[in-house]
């Protein structure tokens, strides 16, 4: 018993997952992205709307509702990776030079998260397991760790956004205390 929990720590650790155990049961609630990760999809998605459009942290705090220094932190990164491009000057900001539909998730998610690995046993992680060498599922992730890098790698970004015929109205703030709220009458 005492090794059994041993791993099943060891797996919520890495797997960032609520787990509760019972004497006879496991439940393992779900494997987890980042806000992060979600947010840096979220833009993504918004900045390929409009093919070219150059916008801001703050412009895309208004269409996404995430906070300026949130969005300005994911900038950064998916600027550094590439998959933005960064202008600068009086009319800088980050633009989309890629099409939507070259861009996986998945590599999104790796710019975001690092290697997508389900445990540290599959062949793209690099933590060091401590109980690898005794472990009756030694090799056994490595399957279902490369059937999820293949289904992010099969979904694009234009698959998860639908691109607007109409451009959504931005989320306007009031004052500093007032929830963010569409101007759109109805």
């Amino acid at each position: 018993m005492r090794h059994f929990v041993r791993i099943q720590d060891q797996i919520s650790l890495l797997l960032n997952i609520e787990i509760r155990l019972n004497w006879y049961d496991i439940n393992i609630s779900m494997i987890k992205l980042s806000k992060m990760t979600d947010y840096g999809v979220v833009i993504m998605s918004e900045m390929a709307q409009i093919e070219g459009r150059v916008m801001t942290a703050p412009d895309l705090s208004l269409y996404t509702g995430l906070k300026v220094p949130t969005a300005a932190k994911i900038l950064r990164i998916l600027a550094k990776s590439g998959l933005l491009t960064s202008l600068r000057g009086a009319h800088g900001g980050y633009r989309l030079d890629r099409n939507a539909k070259s861009i996986s998730i998945a590599e999104i998610v790796r710019v975001l998260e690092g290697p997508v690995a389900v445990t540290s046993c599959v062949d793209e992680s690099h933590e060091d397991c401590s109980v690898e060498t005794c472990c009756p599922m030694r090799g056994g992730w490595d399957k279902i760790n490369r059937a999820i890098n293949a289904a992010m790698e099969e979904v694009t970004l234009a698959d998860m956004c639908q691109i607007r015929q109409v451009p959504i109205t931005p989320l306007v703030r009031q004052s500093s205390n007032t929830p963010l709220t569409n101007n759109v009458t109805e």
